[in-house]
């Protein structure tokens, strides 16, 4: 049965592994020796396509790099050409951004004076209705201009009902 003497059955099973390689499986006790030679060369042969993959993907990025770098002319004057409109876009925009940062600041500085003139205006209205005296008006209008308060009977009511303004040229009508 098996060499030295030994009684145990040999049985090989041959297995696929995930990377697509032949493993064999020695089930039993006269296991056989591996060959010492052929583990290495499959080794060797494994290396060797796995750096032929690298080098031959290395040349490809490499390639792509180069063909990325380069620059024809058509595509510098595309390049400079969108360099300057967006360069000219961005001082306009700048332009446009400080001019109405300055006509806020006017805006700003105009509310402020209405404010200061409406208060004076209202200052000075005030002052004017507290300096005028209705008792010295009424004392010089009757006793130094001879003036009289008018009677009842003097006191004519207008009623138009026709329109509501009253035009300086018309003729009043009679009663």
């Amino acid at each position: 049965m098996a060499a030295g003497g030994r009684a145990a059955a040999v049985r090989q099973e041959r297995t696929q592994t995930a990377g697509g390689r032949r493993q064999s499986y020695v089930h039993g006790t006269a296991a056989l020796k591996p060959d010492a030679y052929a583990v290495p060369q499959r080794e060797e042969q494994e290396r060797r396509r796995r750096n032929q993959s690298s080098v031959r993907q290395g040349n490809r990025i490499r390639r792509n790099q180069e063909r990325a770098m380069y620059m024809d002319l058509p595509y510098v004057i595309l390049l400079t050409i969108a360099s300057i409109c967006t360069l000219y876009l961005c001082v306009n925009y700048l332009h446009v951004q400080s001019s109405i940062t300055a006509r806020m600041h006017n805006i700003e500085s105009l509310e402020t004076q209405l404010e200061q003139m409406k208060a004076e205006n209202d200052a000075l209205e005030t002052s004017i209705n507290t300096s005028i005296d209705l008792n010295e008006i009424y004392e010089t209008a009757t006793k130094e201009l001879g003036m009289v308060y008018a009677n009842k009977d003097q006191v004519l009511l207008y009623d138009k009902t026709e329109s509501e303004y009253v035009r300086q040229y018309e003729d009043i009508p009679e009663y």
